[in-house]
């Protein structure tokens, strides 16, 4: 009778142990690698045949490495890491080739950042189709997720910090928008704000739930009647219904034709603001996404900052491109 053969190592099994290690759960590794758990399942079990010996204390909750998963944890990671910069250089050489490249940028930045971006890859990749979409930052992750989009510029972090390369480009406060005329300044501001109507975004976008989350947590309890999506109708609310909302320089710009009607001052209680960053696949698109984040920091400096600075100079610094 012949003797067992000895499983190999595999990258596979390799990536499923490291994820299963950092979530201690065999269907959360899954979730994070978008296949089954019997999958993840297998992988450990076939990993674990490869070096002889268990990896996990499969009885505990979470799940915890033995010592020998103890072991195999900084050889994992090193190997995983070398394969990740092979496959980073080995990608870089091929962007030449790339026969189409999708962005998706967060509407606020739409106008200001794709026509320049687009021209600009263009440029660079001459052969190459460019694609780009324009839209909410939770979609626009989606997007990515489901490789629809390669590159996306989002007010959202992606759940899967290891599958996504994550790059900062702008920090900028949430700031108080009223109707022109509504507030007397020398009186106290959040009182005359609870009389008036305040136009909410929606809590299915994740502006709106930013602010909602805020407004709880410093426990400003006001009246809600009004829910809309698009900046520019939350922002002709407020014109129309004389109230007020919580918004960001970016949001007011694409209100811009609105600003004659409003006053723009700082939030009278604790500051809140968002950031927002360029995002792309782990490993993939060599430096293209570095180099795309560092026109989109010269685009907004040159073009956003400036332009937010005209039409509320009082609060020209209020947009921070981070680096």
């Amino acid at each position: 009778m012949s003797a067992k053969t000895k499983s190999d190592l595999t990258l596979r099994g390799l990536r499923a142990f490291v994820v299963v290690e950092e979530t201690g759960s065999i269907s959360e590794g899954a979730k994070r690698l978008g296949t089954s758990t019997s999958a993840v399942s297998q992988q450990i079990s076939v990993l674990e045949d490869a070096v002889g010996a268990k990896i996990f204390d499969r009885q505990s909750r979470p799940l915890k490495v033995t010592p020998a998963g103890q072991m195999l944890r900084a050889h994992a990671h090193k190997i995983l890491k070398t394969v990740a910069d092979a496959e980073a250089e080995l990608s870089a050489h091929g962007l030449v080739d790339m026969p189409k490249l999708t962005l998706a940028i967060i509407d606020d930045l739409d106008t200001s950042l794709t026509p320049v971006l687009v021209a600009n890859l263009q440029r660079r990749f001459r052969d190459c189709f460019v694609n780009a979409y324009s839209g909410r930052s939770d979609h626009l992750l989606e997007l990515l997720r489901q490789r629809e989009a390669d590159i996306c510029v989002t007010a959202s972090l992606p759940d899967d910090v290891n599958g996504f390369r994550t790059i900062p480009l702008v920090r900028e406060p949430f700031i108080l928008v009223t109707v022109k005329g509504l507030l007397e300044l020398k009186n106290d501001v959040t009182s005359q704000l609870t009389e008036a109507p305040f136009i909410q975004y929606s809590d299915a976008i994740p502006i709106g739930r930013s602010v909602t989350q805020h407004l709880k947590r410093i426990r400003f309890n006001v009246p809600r009647k009004f829910s809309l999506e698009a900046s520019r109708s939350v922002i002709a609310m407020v014109v129309q219904a004389r109230g007020w909302t919580l918004t960001t320089p970016l949001n007011l710009l694409d209100a811009e034709r609105f600003i004659s009607q409003v006053d723009v001052t700082e939030v009278p209680f604790p500051a809140f603001s968002r950031h927002i960053y360029l995002v792309a696949r782990s490993a993939e698109l060599g430096e293209l996404p570095d180099q795309l984040a560092i026109e989109c920091r010269d685009l907004i400096d040159t073009q956003v900052i400036p332009r937010f600075a005209k039409i509320v100079p009082h609060m020209a610094n209020a947009i921070e491109t981070l680096t």
